[in-house]
């Protein structure tokens, strides 16, 4: 057989099976990082094609796997990792301009544990400038291409890591989720994309841009490998204060679909605001469609009720512009970065580093979360949003204690546009309306491919009570199951 071959034939199997034979000496250790490589060369995942790879480390990866045999869940795997998760032999710029060529004195935690299971990191990818956009075309490397049309975007900010996954380079990658920075491109890419419970997964390393938005989430070229790759980082963390000590269940238990009614007794609701008369016909087909299987399956459907679910952008873009304010405090080119110096004093400095350093995309939402948090406007907006915020988390919480097990929804309102197509900045935050809420709320959610228009995937979103993603993954792997190929078509 041979070497390309090969790789192809590698990267269609699921990572588990990959790794069980590479840690059981059937495969070499370095199979999988060789197929990933040459997957990318083809791929053209670099700035001359996709621009979805920032930075590559195939050495510094070849050497681990030259170290011994790897063990562990993925022994072998390579794991693509976004830019604004920490890593020690590869930049972390956050896509900005401001952190050009900063390489931490630390890893994440998320990438410790992937190196403890056996994987390699072999690249880092793409995103929109500290993770503020929906498009990836707001990265200061310029922005990446849907693998499947180059005149389309992979969705955002994580476009980078859907990008590598969907064209077939790895089979799991890390994003990070503010309000659907992984489920919206894994949506428009046809790939699995999963958040977790806020506070199940170490955002310790994770660039911050919104404290108490901000998590890790995984991609997978299926429903498996993204239970396998969150099963690797979820956990708690003494690194991070806001991890909760719950235990982790095993999320690939549902993988062995079996009977004609695996779900019997699954309840899955159908939030009402979520498919308004404007949905477009055929995306409501395909969801309707998924119900339909999913009820097959021996699902009970209902139909329930978020009510605060239209407040969910407005309240976003208040609570996540404001955290970014003082997030992004720190870059003020002293401490590290670039530092623009044009002899004209401190604030001189500090003004011309950050105006040079930080793209349009971040300069606007640092002034729109200075100006909420200023005095005589904290009150009408940062707080008001707040309590807002308890209402949409009021909401998941009332539907999840009526007997749901989870919810059926969209992933977005669109499939993937045309770059350059969204000019006004609302309209592009529009895209994250069905997929902000589970970040306000904290609760569990995932993106999984139920079909496409005009060619182009379609995501279908499920959202579980706090720390069930066990049940989330259990419907997943049934839908998975019931569509098959349809899924893709």
């Amino acid at each position: 057989m041979s070497g390309t071959l090969m790789s192809g034939t590698l990267l269609s199997r699921a990572a588990a099976d990959v790794a069980s034979e590479i840690a059981a000496g059937t495969l070499p250790p370095d199979a999988a990082l060789h197929a990933t490589i040459a997957a990318a060369e083809s791929a053209h995942v670099g700035p001359d094609g996709l621009n979805a790879v920032l930075w590559s480390d195939h050495e510094g990866a070849r050497a681990v796997l030259a170290e011994g045999a790897p063990s562990g869940a993925l022994a072998g795997i390579p794991v693509a990792v976004k830019d604004n998760i920490a890593t020690l032999r590869m930049p972390t710029t956050c896509g900005s301009r401001i952190l050009e060529g900063y390489v931490s004195p630390y890893e994440a935690t998320v990438v410790a544990r992937l190196r403890a299971a056996g994987a390699v990191i072999p690249m880092k990818t793409n995103m929109d400038e500290f993770a503020m956009g929906s498009s990836t075309e707001n990265s200061a490397w310029g922005g990446t291409k849907h693998p499947l049309d180059h005149a389309r975007v992979p969705g955002g900010s994580s476009g980078g890591s859907a990008a590598v996954v969907a064209a077939g380079v790895t089979r799991i990658a890390l994003g990070s989720e503010t309000g659907g920075s992984v489920r919206q491109p894994a949506a428009f890419c046809g790939i699995v994309g999963v958040k977790p419970t806020y506070g199940r997964v170490s955002r310790h390393g994770l660039v911050a841009f919104a404290s108490s938005l901000d998590q890790v989430g995984v991609f997978g070229q299926s429903v498996d490998d993204a239970a396998l790759g969150l099963q690797v980082i979820a956990g708690v963390d003494p690194l991070d204060s806001t991890t909760v000590d719950v235990p982790v269940a095993d999320y690939r238990a549902a993988r062995h679909v079996a009977g004609d009614r695996p779900l019997e007794g699954v309840v899955v609701g159908r939030p009402a605001e979520y498919f308004p008369d404007s949905l477009d016909p055929a995306m409501r087909a395909l969801l309707d469609r998924a119900a339909d299987r999913l009820q097959g399956l021996g699902a009970e459907l209902r139909d329930v009720s978020l009510p605060h679910t239209d407040l969910a952008i407005p309240v976003y873009y208040i609570v996540a512009p404001a955290e970014a304010s003082s997030n992004l405090a720190r870059f003020d080119g002293v401490r590290y970065g670039l530092r623009v110096d044009e002899g004209e004093g401190l604030r001189g400095m500090y003004e011309a580093s950050r105006s040079t350093g930080f793209g349009p995309e971040v300069t606007r939402r640092v002034l729109l979360g200075t100006y909420v948090l200023s005095a005589g406007y904290y009150d009408a907006y940062y707080k008001r949003a707040m309590a807002v915020r308890r209402l949409i988390t009021d909401d998941f919480a009332q539907v999840f204690a009526s007997g749901v097990h989870v919810l059926l929804t969209p992933t977005t309102p669109t499939t993937a546009f045309l770059a350059g197509s969204k000019k006004d900045p609302y309209e592009m935050y529009l895209s994250d309306i069905f997929t902000a809420t589970a970040n306000l709320a904290g609760v569990p959610a995932m993106s999984q491919p139920i079909g496409r228009i005009d060619g182009l995937p379609v995501g279908g979103q499920l959202l579980a009570a706090h720390f069930d993603e066990a049940t989330m993954f259990r419907v997943a792997y049934a839908l998975e199951h019931a569509l098959g190929a349809e899924a893709h078509r």
